[in-house]
């Protein structure tokens, strides 16, 4: 009787014989399934606060391996307690994204948000940034009050749905027009997102954290609203009229113009970036 060379090995090493499950179409079907909604679910937790509980839920696995690994008991004890409450913790924190996906999965639209979100998704151009460095350059000399969120990865569709919807054209004109003393939209931030104002007189959330006492509201939403998204935010003092950015939690009070150029366009400085394009050149 002739065996194969793999028949060999599993006889010398004692390994019982592997048989492959039944693979067909409805197993196929089933790994598709499985598959689209791996997808869904990721995409969908990209573009929201769960990303960043994510990534922390990450880390307590990575933790509690190697407590198993290490035996640790203790800590496998509290990591078991704490898993047995997680689920509903996630459920209370996440409350009202869960339900807008929820309501978009119920309107037949969730695959059509998610495929035009993919599509639509586009940087901050350099004539947006510049249109914006427009406005505030006359707001800082009238020391009239502003607040601009561009918005990034993270939707904050959430905190623009309780301002005023306008998907308009970025301009110099109109934001001057908005954030105008006597305006009835100036109370409140305006949202930028694909190179549009998306919204205006939007209620940001407030930061926890202590801030200077000199800084007001404004500052301390901008801080609020970068903490819950990756979004950057623009402050001119309505006291000062000074320039402020706020990018990842982190308030740059009175930056300079070009300065703030940089960091929109680029992410970096202007020194960083171009002594990044001379290691590229060397190399």
């Amino acid at each position: 009787m002739f065996f194969s060379f793999t028949d060999w090995l599993l006889q010398i090493f004692n390994i019982p014989a592997l048989s492959w499950p039944a693979f067909g179409p409805t197993q196929a079907l089933d790994i598709f399934i499985v598959a689209v909604l791996l997808y869904l679910a990721t995409r969908w937790i990209r573009r929201t606060q769960a990303w960043v509980l994510l990534r922390g839920l990450l880390a307590v696995l990575f933790v509690a391996v190697l407590a198993s690994v290490f035996e640790l008991i203790a800590v496998q004890w509290i990591i078991n307690n704490a898993i047995s409450v997680g689920l509903l913790i996630v459920v209370i924190l996440f409350q009202p994204e869960l339900r807008k996906a929820l309501e978009q999965l119920g309107r037949g639209s969730y695959l059509v948000h998610l495929r035009d979100e993919g599509e639509s998704q586009i940087h901050i151009s350099a004539h947006t940034v510049d249109e914006i460095l427009k406005a505030t350059r006359v707001l800082t000399k009238k020391c009239t009050g502003a607040l601009i969120v561009l918005e990034n990865e993270v939707d904050i569709s959430e905190h623009e749905r309780r301002g005023i919807p306008l998907d308009a054209q970025v301009s110099a004109q109109l934001l001057l027009n908005i954030f105008e003393k006597n305006a009835p939209l100036h109370d409140g931030a305006v949202v930028i997102r694909n190179n549009r104002v998306s919204a205006a007189s939007c209620i940001l959330p407030l930061t926890s954290e202590s801030i200077d006492a000199a800084l007001g509201t404004r500052h301390r939403a901008a801080i609020g609203i970068s903490e819950v998204s990756d979004a950057r935010v623009i402050i001119v003092s309505e006291e000062t009229g000074a320039l402020s950015l706020v990018i990842d939690g982190k308030l740059t009070h009175g930056i300079e113009e070009k300065q703030m150029r940089d960091l929109l366009i680029w992410g970096v400085p202007a020194k960083k970036r171009f002594s990044i394009f001379k290691k590229k050149k060397k190399q």
